[in-house]
């Protein structure tokens, strides 16, 4: 069974609102004074990288435990796009 963690962690990267649930997120995690619109794909990407504990989007296809790393983000991330993106 092939894994398409990477391609779509580049798709989530470019996401305006995966970008806004980082800002979020780090408001409300961190108590950030982090603005909405502050999180690049570039800086969405480095994020994904660091959570998932890899150098390369592509071992996301290939580490099983970052792929579910990515999974658990994903999951996170549509509960609270479900939520009306109110946190």
């Amino acid at each position: 069974m092939s894994q398409h963690h990477a391609r779509a962690a580049g798709i989530l990267c470019r996401d305006a609102s995966f970008r806004l649930y980082l800002d979020r997120r780090a408001r409300a995690k961190f108590n950030a004074d982090v603005p909405d619109g502050t999180h690049s794909d570039q800086d969405a990407s480095e994020w994904i990288r660091r959570a998932c504990d890899v150098t390369s989007r592509a071992e996301l296809d290939t580490n099983p435990q970052a792929a579910a790393t990515f999974r658990l983000i994903q999951n996170r991330f549509n509960r609270w796009k479900a939520r009306g993106r109110r946190q």
